[in-house]
């Protein structure tokens, strides 16, 4: 899985890459047909946001969550991207 991480308004530590990492290396457990995966942390006045493309095999998945913490926004982030493809991987068993 190839992982690129932007940053926009923000400073990219070692400790947000390490945990963005290790986040989503853990959806690989779900899919392994995973291929490239685009990720954009950004810092609007109080609102931290990130968002994620994911390209896989048949399908684009995108998702995004803000919170207050960027850490508790990358938490929401990988939760949301793990339900989606859960969901497509059923999907896609049941054909």
């Amino acid at each position: 899985m190839q992982l690129t991480i932007s940053g926009h308004h923000l400073d990219l530590t070692e400790a947000l890459n390490d945990h963005v990492k290790s986040k989503l290396t853990k959806l690989v457990k779900h899919n392994d047909s995973i291929t490239n995966t685009h990720v954009i942390l950004s810092v609007d006045k109080l609102v931290q946001k990130a968002e994620a493309t994911i390209h896989i095999s048949g399908a684009d998945l995108f998702a995004e969550a803000e919170s207050e913490d960027i850490y508790a926004a990358i938490d929401g982030l990988a939760g949301k991207l793990d339900r989606q493809l859960i969901k497509h991987k059923e999907k896609h068993r049941d054909h």
